[in-house]
């Protein structure tokens, strides 16, 4: 058999939406109201898919450093903006701030470095390396610092008192919301620690997946695979961290009283 993917025909690739009818069943079968969201959310996935096809059909045939680098920065601005939306609750602007510099700093340092160093392709602005990497990598660090924002706040609004009580009896402001701190860098990194515990023999992630399926040797696949998964765990981990060390100080005052 000719070694390359297989290109799926019109009629094949429209049969696959047989699987979100079957949603629709079952959420109307079952009485929840989740219909308008699952067609919606089919339709967006399927338009901004095929957008992102056409543009990235053009970077590959046309490499620019300007190009890719634009890329990177519209891959940020959504997922800061992204952050902001699914974070239950309200931060100022100075937070707001913390956390849009905290993943930049922590996923361009984790890219630039992954890219460069482990990678090490030519040139470095190369598209088809450098921007699906910047995805795994900013996309990982997004859903780890909201995980981690929403722990920090979460636990620090509904320990208060606790909180409070302990600066009174002279606790500094790091040795009191130290257990939320660690809570919060817990929770952004166990999603990536529990993928990879189950990689390999529960499930086949996708980058793998689609390397094989291309035609590469499963044993190259796997290096690339091992090697990002490690960049996503440097990048979440950097991302979080940097954000909690330079949140926790905006979370109290200079009296050391809680601020939010």
């Amino acid at each position: 058999m000719e070694k390359g993917i297989i290109d799926i025909e019109l009629w094949r690739f429209i049969a696959a939406y047989a699987f979100v009818l079957l949603l629709l069943f079952i959420v109307k079968w079952r009485g929840i109201s989740r219909e308008k969201q699952i067609i919606l959310a089919s339709l967006r996935m399927t338009i901004q898919l095929i957008i992102a096809g056409y543009i990235l059909t053009y970077i590959f045939d046309h490499p620019s450093p300007w190009l890719t680098l634009s890329i990177i920065v519209v891959m940020e601005v959504f997922a800061v903006r992204n952050i902001f939306k699914q974070v239950k609750y309200e931060m100022d602007r100075k937070l707001k701030g913390i956390a849009a510099i905290s993943l930049c700093a922590g996923t361009l340092i984790s890219l630039f470095y992954f890219n460069m160093v482990v990678i090490h392709f030519s040139p470095w602005y190369e598209p088809r390396y450098f921007i699906p990497i910047a995805g795994m990598i900013v996309g990982n660090a997004m859903t780890g610092i909201t995980l981690g924002i929403n722990t920090l706040l979460g636990g620090l609004i509904e320990q208060r008192e606790k909180v409070e009580g302990a600066l009174m009896l002279g606790a500094t402001p790091k040795a009191a919301s130290k257990t939320y701190l660690d809570n919060a860098f817990d929770s952004a990194i166990l999603p990536t620690l529990n993928n990879m515990l189950g990689m390999g023999i529960i499930f086949l992630p996708g980058m793998m997946t689609g390397q094989i399926l291309s035609g590469v040797s499963p044993l190259v696949a796997i290096e690339y695979q091992i090697a990002i998964l490690l960049g996503i765990v440097g990048s979440v981990a950097l991302t979080v961290v940097m954000f909690i060390l330079l949140a926790y100080k905006r979370l109290f005052t200079k009296d050391a009283q809680l601020n939010i």
